[in-house]
């Protein structure tokens, strides 16, 4: 069986629980002591058996029931205890690692998100991690326990009888290889199960997120003949594990069966010999129950114990990616004036596949730059590398003449808003979402950018006002609403730089013109970027840069575009000021 343990590995999952020293030591003495009671019993009764009950020493053999009784009493005690500290231990344990693979996983890269399924994330905090408590509660301790009760039993049962336990030993062999076999198979069986869940709760989560789709193009047959493959293939790999544990199972009773019968085989050949005693006879089949027993536990703790480090394997891969959290920087900005400049810089997200080239612009404190281009062009992009979602390959991005990489992500962040054309709002009531829970935002400081934003009005207006629930992603506000709670949230952390990414694409003209008033107001005295489609909420801004396919094409302000008939800007405006005048029509 040691063979399919990776001891480094169990001693890496042991050293969480070192934090609870106490509870882990109680665990183990508890242990130790019920060893020697498990194995006491079939000895007592040996010892009434052929002292008392067959000397007519009644007075003796009713004290030695009340002996019995009262350490089958002091057993379960200590046993319930027992159970109860390994669980305890096993809870604790994965509390502490369910929090620290959380916070591994919120400061991976974006990147990380963009080639794992979310569905794998879910199973790694939430199965995987259940699994590791089975590795305290079924595992490691019990795993002691039933090794040294086993030991205990043994050295009592050759002080009882040494020709009957020889007896015994004689087919275990063939439970060592039993056993040997089925770890090995099982093990192949928990590594398939982890896999088919992971992919079921990728499928899951992506499939019910996207449900309207699926519907809106009746695709619910299609998605449903997958579901149910990925559930056959989990259901296979589960059952694979099912089969053998009814294999092991009866071929442990069989080998049990034989080591009875051949005991009492030899048995009855020593009663008649002399070297057997009846209370020999009458006290081995206990012993033999109460060795197998452990036995037989032994070898699906193990498992557990295994299923657990197949988990914790996963986890570790995780938490051991050193290619996640990588901040370079140290610099922790206290004021940031907002002077932005790229200069020369290079991306691509898939090597050999470049995305921005050799880009260079500068957006000067207190001005908004607005960026244009087709689907692809990089706009996107440029953000992403401010942001240090990514990042950049070539060249340099400085903030305030110092640059991006020297400065602390958290630090840069905190001085950055962004607001997206998608708003993502969290399952809470709408201050939460204002403030995503920051205890240094105040209510005066929420209804003040709420008033400013004129958003207050129509928060004021749902029912409870700002501790509306808000339902999963914001389902229960229209776009609008979504935008300017975004927007609220935008300014109450009050930025130096704003960005805005495509932030009034997704709704209706009469909303854009609620939400383009609140957005000047949070331009005013912060430098900005702004990424649009709709060119008719650009033209005041102090520089437009038109990109095309990760290149600038040109740049310049509204009017200077404009007077360049030939300019890609103008053709762009053009097109969207014929489709206005066609739609009016």
């Amino acid at each position: 069986m040691s063979k399919n343990i990776d001891f480094n590995l169990l001693l890496r999952v042991v050293r969480f629980s070192f934090d609870y020293k106490r509870m882990f030591y109680a665990a183990l003495i508890m242990a130790l002591m019920l060893a020697p009671l498990g194995a006491l019993r079939p000895y007592l009764i040996n010892l009434g058996v052929d002292k008392y009950i067959l000397n007519s020493d009644m007075s003796a053999l009713l004290t030695l029931c009340w002996v019995i009784v009262s350490l089958v009493i002091v057993e379960a005690g200590l046993r319930f205890f027992f159970n109860y500290l390994t669980e305890s231990l096993g809870i604790h344990v994965t509390r502490d690692l369910r929090i620290k693979i959380f916070n591994k996983i919120v400061g991976q890269r974006v990147r990380q998100f963009d080639q794992t399924p979310t569905g794998m994330y879910i199973t790694r905090i939430i199965n995987d991690i259940e699994s590791i408590k089975t590795i305290f509660s079924e595992g490691l301790l019990t795993i002691i326990a039933d090794i040294i009760t086993i030991i205990a039993i043994l050295i009592m049962m050759f002080v009882t009888s040494w020709q009957l336990t020889l007896a015994c030993l004689v087919v275990m062999p063939l439970m060592v290889i039993a056993t040997v076999i089925f770890n090995k198979k099982v093990k192949g069986s928990f590594q398939r199960v982890r896999a088919q869940l992971a992919n079921m709760n990728a499928f899951l989560q992506e499939h019910l997120s996207g449900m309207t789709i699926i519907q809106a193009f009746n695709a619910q047959k299609r998605e449903a003949a997958r579901f149910r493959e990925i559930n056959r293939n989990y259901t296979r790999a589960n059952l694979d594990s099912v089969l053998y544990y009814a294999v092991f199972f009866p071929v442990v009773d069989i080998i049990s069966a034989a080591v009875l019968g051949l005991m009492v085989w030899w048995g009855a050949r020593g009663i008649m010999d002399g070297v057997v005693t009846l209370g020999a006879m009458v006290a081995f089949p206990i012993y033999i129950n109460t060795l197998f027993r452990p036995i037989r536990m032994l070898a699906d703790k193990f498992n557990s114990m295994q299923q657990g480090l197949v988990a914790a394997e996963r986890i570790f891969n995780l938490m051991d990616d050193t290619s996640v959290n990588e901040d370079s920087g140290h610099l922790q900005l206290k004021n940031v004036e907002g002077h932005i400049q790229f200069d020369h810089v290079s991306f691509e997200y898939v090597e050999g596949n470049p995305v921005l080239h050799d880009v260079s612009f500068e957006v000067p404190r207190g001005t908004t730059l607005a960026i244009v281009g087709s689907t692809g062009s990089g706009k996107s992009t440029i953000i992403n590398l401010l942001m240090r979602f990514y990042d950049y390959n070539q060249g340099f991005i400085r903030l305030d003449g110092i640059e991006l990489r020297d400065i602390s992500k958290t630090s840069l962040r905190s001085h950055i808003s962004l607001v997206l054309q998608d708003v993502f709002l969290f399952s809470g009531n709408v201050r939460d979402n204002i403030t995503l829970k920051n205890p240094d935002i105040t209510d005066e400081a929420i209804f003040k950018a709420a008033k400013m934003l004129d958003a207050h009005r129509f928060i004021m207006a749902l029912p409870g006002g700002y501790d509306f629930l808000v339902s999963e992603r914001g389902y229960n506000l229209s776009s609008g609403q979504r935008q300017l709670i975004s927007l609220v949230r935008a300014l109450v952390y009050n930025p130096s730089i704003l960005i805005l990414d495509e932030a009034t694409a997704s709704i209706d003209t009469e909303t854009e013109a609620i939400v383009q008033f609140a957005i000047d107001k949070l331009l005013r005295g912060r430098t900005a970027i702004i990424i649009a489609h709709r060119l008719s909420t650009i033209r005041n801004a102090d520089n437009i840069m038109v990109l095309e396919h990760g290149r600038i094409l040109e740049q310049g302000s509204h009017d200077m575009l404009l007077q360049n008939s030939g300019s890609r800007y103008s053709e762009l405006y053009n097109i969207q000021f014929e489709h206005k005048l066609s739609a009016g029509l």
